[in-house]
């Protein structure tokens, strides 16, 4: 049925009321598709009905599987509770929106799966279950029911999303891994580019991508802010991309893993060129959607990094007793800053107990990476022996760091074949698998309450 003979057959019915002259007016004004509107809409729209079609019951219908409010209750709180600052109702709103989407798409493709006859076994998913457990709480991994449910989530929210991410697994290797292929030449000349580009950066960078068209544009930009400013009040950016990135690195918390600037589309790589590590910037638009990059960290390609020394320390710290009076505390930090100057190697830092009352603690295997930013250049800059300078407050106690052996990195080799050869893959799979997840979304039956 046209426009045209709709609008006859509701005049019919007595619900709209027009001549053959607004008729004619119609004809002419309507807009025609063009590369800028390819659907041909109106500039100006006069919404019928509710005009805010995003605030509804979050439950939904698809291809007959019911997706139920308490579903998306208990997801959201997966997302929230990595999140350091409070959500305003607005906000939850709008995540309710977005994990109701998710939850969606999760279930397309475990459906997918199962038409397949490709499902996930259930004894999969326990075991990856039992295996985040064991990360979280590794004293006690059965805390982990009880920690969801304190939280107003539930293990069974968990386990489907577990779920869904496996079910995709099962699919690309079924459905797109198979297509796709690299040639060795394409192999052999990153090879190439990656040893005429020694010495040069190299950065680690997460992501969380996600999809818009022409006519979603704003409303996922908007959502794309949203996550941004939950990520800086203290959100997780991990949890965040496992809930929202509809990259395949999201099962990953959104790691690309070590790549050149060169490797990633024009507006990203301006955009991490000028990022420091721990830095997020976005929303970044890029063909297709919008991307959120946060810098985990950076260095020098085929070049030893100092920071992935792994280093012997002591650790001596002074506490202070509550309440301390500050003049006593300045003479206790002098004494103890009196006492560091003598020591005369490592051998002498497990006398501090005794001489001042100082904690020493030592670790044997910590690469210099892992120490805080502020701390590495001068950890890898002193010798054995040395200590760097005190560091801390009264209410959290004064310490040093004294380095008492080092394992320096060995000059670091080009990737290997292999390793090149699936990094294209994975970037041709990730290209391919969204258009296939598109292809669900389009195929589905989906009926919202």
């Amino acid at each position: 049925m046209t426009f045209k003979s709709m609008l006859k057959s509701l005049a019919a019915a007595g619900l709209v009321v027009f001549g053959t002259a607004t008729m004619a007016v119609y004809a002419q004004t309507v807009a025609q598709p063009t590369p800028d509107n390819p659907l041909g809409l109106p500039d100006e729209i006069n919404i019928i009905g509710d005009d805010n079609p995003n605030v509804r019951t979050a439950t939904a219908i698809v291809n007959g599987y019911v997706i139920t409010g308490t579903d998306v209750d208990q997801r959201v709180a997966l997302v929230t509770s990595a999140s350091k600052a409070d959500v305003s109702d607005e906000e939850l709103q709008r995540l309710r929106v977005q994990v109701l989407r998710n939850l969606i798409d999760e279930t397309l493709k475990i459906q997918a799966a199962e038409q397949l006859e490709i499902p996930v076994e259930r004894g999969q998913v326990q075991q990856t279950y039992d295996q985040l457990a064991a990360q979280n709480f590794p004293d006690d991994p059965a805390r982990m029911d009880e920690y969801l449910r304190s939280i107003n989530s539930s293990p069974a929210a968990l386990q489907r999303q577990i779920e869904g991410e496996l079910a995709w697994d099962n699919l690309l290797r079924r459905n797109v891994n198979p297509f796709v292929s690299v040639a060795a030449e394409e192999v052999n000349e990153v090879l190439k580019r990656l040893e005429e580009s020694r010495g040069t950066e190299e950065h680690r960078v997460g992501e969380i991508y996600l999809s818009a068209t022409t006519e979603n544009r704003e409303a996922v930009l908007q959502n794309a802010q949203r996550i941004v400013e939950q990520l800086q009040a203290g959100g997780s950016f991990v949890a965040y991309a496992r809930q929202f990135s509809e990259a395949s690195t999201a099962a990953v918390g959104g790691d690309l893993g070590w790549l050149r600037l060169a490797q990633l589309p024009p507006a990203l790589a301006t955009a991490a060129s000028n990022m420091q590590p721990g830095q997020l910037v976005g929303p970044i638009e890029i063909p297709g959607g919008f991307s959120i990059l946060y810098l985990i960290d950076r260095r020098q390609v085929l070049t030893a990094d100092p920071r992935d020394a792994v280093l012997s320390l002591k650790q001596i710290s002074v506490a202070f007793a509550p309440g301390i009076e500050q003049a006593a505390a300045e003479a206790k930090i002098q004494e103890f800053d009196t006492y560091i100057k003598g020591l005369r190697g490592c051998a002498d830092a497990d006398g501090a107990q005794q001489a001042i009352g100082a904690t020493v603690v030592s670790n044997d295997q910590i690469q210099a990476r892992q120490l805080p930013e502020a701390l590495q250049n001068l950890v890898v800059n002193l010798q054995i022996g040395q200590t760097t300078p005190a560091f801390g407050s009264i209410q959290e106690g004064v310490r040093v760091l004294m380095l008492c052996g080092r394992d320096d990195p060995k000059v670091a080799n080009a990737p290997t074949f292999a390793v090149i050869e699936r990094q294209i893959e994975e970037e041709r799979i990730n290209r391919r698998a969204q258009r296939y997840l598109r292809d669900l979304r389009n195929d589905a039956y989906i009926e919202y309450n």
